[in-house]
């Protein structure tokens, strides 16, 4: 199967509830540039991060119910992240599939293992961390962090273990999460030729 960097590989998508209005432009197989307002400051520069590491192009505009709390466009923004992903990434072909990384930051340091399966699944572990992995950077929610990433991984079908090996700094740990699932999933998408449909199944 031959891969198509251009256009299969790219997604569009508007979503619009009660609670959030998004519109998302990915492109897989980018250079890692993004325009991102969601409305959270720091929300953006973690997916601005994201969007750097997996060499993703990604352009996602939100506005949210961010007066009531944080967690609507969050949630919201991991849905349309998962269903672009899904959408550029299937039917998989040519491709690693299974990508891993750990991520330093300082004192923190996170691994991230993936599988493009098309089955969903979320392992998300910061039992290490050296204070509890609980509480606020600035006005942000770190518990977010979790449900955004159950709504990435359950939207896109990616089977993934996001685990904190050390750490103490919420946001130190909360970057190197973005960054070694970032890097993770640009492994996994990876070009080979030789593997044709990575399944004893034959499809993915």
């Amino acid at each position: 199967m031959e891969k198509d960097y251009d256009v299969k590989r790219f997604a569009e998508i508007a979503r619009k509830t009660k609670e959030t209005d998004i519109h998302i432009q990915l492109s897989l197989y980018g250079s890692g540039r993004s325009t991102i307002d969601t409305g959270i400051g720091f929300f953006n520069h973690m997916l601005e991060s994201f969007s750097k590491h997996a060499l993703i192009d990604m352009n996602i505009q939100c506005t949210g119910d961010i007066f009531v709390d944080f967690h609507h466009t969050v949630e919201d923004c991991g849905i349309v992240i998962g269903q672009a992903l899904q959408k550029c990434m299937f039917p998989v072909g040519n491709i690693e599939r299974f990508g891993n990384g750990s991520v330093v930051m300082d004192e923190a340091c996170v691994e991230c293992d993936l599988d493009v399966s098309n089955r969903a699944f979320l392992f998300f572990d910061m039992s290490n961390a050296q204070n509890g992995y609980k509480g606020k950077i600035g006005n942000f929610d770190v518990e977010l962090v979790e449900e955004f990433f159950r709504a990435v991984v359950m939207n896109a079908g990616i089977s993934t273990h996001i685990a904190l090996k050390r750490g103490k700094n919420l946001h130190h740990i909360t970057e190197s999460i973005f960054k070694a699932f970032a890097l993770s999933l640009r492994r996994a998408n990876t070009y080979n030729q030789r593997v044709c449909i990575p399944s004893t199944k034959g499809c993915l």
